[in-house]
């Protein structure tokens, strides 16, 4: 088995699901006592929520690159960045530490291409929507995205940093989030990515009014077949 380096705390709700949805897939694989050989670098969010606050990516960059090397000091074979918008620093990662990264957009591609899904809603922050980044990864793997207008993105984006991130999960947002799904899935959409963390806490894919994949499912499935592969799989 391989040992994973979690990047973490972004927010800590969801990195428990990492942790324990990891340890599940591993124990049902191999039974017994079996479980995952994790490395979790938890941060201090309000650090990183102010540089994203400030746009400093640069800042971001370094100290996500500066967590994912002290994994790989301490002993990970891979890292994976457990949330969807932080994805920003992933090239920065690539390039500077000397391990292979996991990356969340790739799983959710290689899952949508799996169930057929050709055109994908993206709900998560309003970077994560809009920027590019993401949903232009989803299209270079034959993926199709939509994503919501911009002042509807922005109404996504306050529930998830005001509500989601901060633990807060009511039935108000969850009836909006599945609005917003539903004016997706009358535009095109015959699948949904949940591409925040948190998303699959509030609205969980069995409750979606389309096909759902939650980012962090797409994502531990990708992570736990690279750990348990024979043989070192490239990416």
């Amino acid at each position: 088995m391989r040992r994973i380096g979690l990047l973490g705390g972004m927010s800590w709700h969801s990195s428990i699901e990492y942790y324990t949805k990891i340890n599940a897939a591993v124990a049902e694989r191999l039974g017994g006592h079996h479980s995952a050989q994790i490395l979790l670098d938890s941060c201090n969010f309000s650090e990183i929520r102010d540089l994203q606050i400030a746009e400093d990516w640069a800042g971001a960059d370094a100290a996500l690159t500066a967590t994912a090397q002290r994994l790989k000091d301490g002993g990970a074979d891979a890292v994976a960045i457990a949330t969807n918008l932080m994805h920003k620093c992933a090239p920065a990662i690539e390039e500077t530490v000397d391990v292979p990264l996991i990356h969340m957009v790739d799983s959710i591609a290689t899952m949508a291409h799996e169930r057929g899904y050709s055109t994908m809603a993206v709900l998560g922050t309003r970077w994560t929507m809009l920027d590019g980044f993401y949903t232009d990864r989803l299209e270079a793997r034959g993926i199709a995205t939509l994503v919501p207008d911009e002042a509807t993105c922005l109404d996504v984006d306050q529930i998830i940093w005001d509500e989601l991130t901060q633990g807060k999960f009511t039935d108000a947002s969850r009836a909006r989030y599945v609005e917003i799904m539903n004016d997706l899935k009358a535009r095109g959409a015959d699948a949904v990515t949940l591409s925040c963390t948190e998303i699959g806490l509030l609205v969980p894919p069995e409750t979606a009014p389309l096909p759902a994949i939650d980012s962090v499912d797409a994502h531990v499935a990708a992570i736990v077949e690279w750990m348990m592969a024979e043989e070192l799989i490239p990416l």
